[in-house]
């Protein structure tokens, strides 16, 4: 049975036993509320499991939940980040600076990191809108602007590969690339323990955020390597999965198989959409403000309707992949239109 999602000052260190411990580190302003940073313990110090949000309050939280655990900050081995994002990677920075410990990412996300970090000052914000534009926006290209970017996560030491066992003495961490959330997402196997470290993968009550940015890309479709990494990591029969977010929670395989099933029931509700819409191709923004979403569309702000468009994007380019639309052409610079191949 699940259970409801508490909310942070409800958390609490805790001992999972094994000698893993899972530290809730808050993400402020967030309706998320926290990041499970897990701490693993070796012969040569504790490893962290991502490390939360890069906020005063998050790393007061992080540095006493450590305590709590028997952990001082200082004697920290390593950060392996499961990806880049910043309530995830944003204090591993801060952790490397107290303690000396390095940080490892896979190598996907590590390149997506040198290249935030590579962007001017200010020149996030000028993307978004661009993007919005090519995807069809038009008041919201300019509203997005006003949204301050998180810092760039630090750097990592090293970047890891499927199948790499993690710095961790006398145990074994294995690496499971888990590419769709973002492109270096992964997954943590904790071989002879029974347990996954999920990150946002596979979350016990709701989906992770599956986007495509920019929003017109051809070469890639995470979508579709989201749902081939779902059955890698229900294959692995792995009794007990640790996620970021929630709570820890049995049966990968059931939540994987019930993820997997809204992201096809979405695509087929897209399709149906899509042939409904037979007579005239429909931007990416027309297509998302035709979607179903967890609040009307008229009361998303613009950031919200940038990330909602970048999931319709992700389902679009799955359907096109699967040769069920594909995109009409246009004159250089115009939004890039849609429409079903259904006759």
């Amino acid at each position: 049975m699940r259970t409801r999602r508490r909310p942070f000052s409800a958390q609490r260190t805790t001992d999972m036993g094994g000698g893993v411990w899972s530290v809730p580190v808050p993400i402020p302003g967030n309706p998320l509320g926290y990041t499970l940073v897990y701490a693993v313990e070796s012969p040569g110090g504790p490893v962290l499991v991502d490390a939360g949000w890069n906020h005063e309050d998050a790393w007061t939280a992080l540095r006493d939940g450590l305590a709590a655990a028997g952990v001082d900050v200082r004697e920290v081995r390593g950060v392996v980040v499961t990806h880049y994002h910043p309530d995830h990677a944003g204090l591993a920075g801060r952790v490397r600076e107290e303690s000396g410990a390095w940080i490892a990412m896979h190598e996907a996300d590590a390149a997506l990191v040198r290249l935030i970090r590579s962007m001017p000052d200010g020149s996030h914000g000028d993307f978004q809108a661009e993007m919005m534009r090519r995807a069809g926006a038009e008041a919201d290209a300019d509203e997005v602007r006003r949204f301050e970017r998180p810092d760039p996560p630090a750097q990592p030491d090293r970047e890891l590969r499927d199948g790499d066992l993690v710095d961790l003495p006398g145990r074994a961490l294995r690496v499971v690339w888990t590419p769709g959330h973002t492109p270096g997402h992964v997954c943590l196997h904790l071989e002879g323990a029974d347990r996954l470290f999920t990150g946002d993968h596979i979350l016990p009550g709701i989906t992770p955020h599956i986007g495509l940015y920019p929003y017109d890309r051809q070469d890639i479709d995470p979508l579709g390597d989201f749902i081939a990494s779902l059955k890698r990591v229900a294959d692995l029969g792995t009794a007990q999965a640790l996620p970021a977010h929630e709570w820890a929670f049995a049966g990968i395989a059931a939540r994987a198989a019930e993820i997997r099933a809204h992201h096809e029931d979405k695509l087929l509700r897209l399709r149906e959409l899509m042939t409904e819409c037979a007579d005239r191709p429909l931007t990416i923004w027309q297509v998302a403000e035709r979607m179903t979403w967890n609040r009307p569309w008229s009361e998303l702000i613009a950031v919200q309707r940038g990330m909602a468009a970048g999931e319709a994007a992700a389902h679009l380019r799955t359907l096109e992949s699967q040769g069920a639309v594909r995109r009409e052409p246009g004159a250089p610079g115009d939004p890039v239109r849609f429409i079903t191949t259904s006759h």
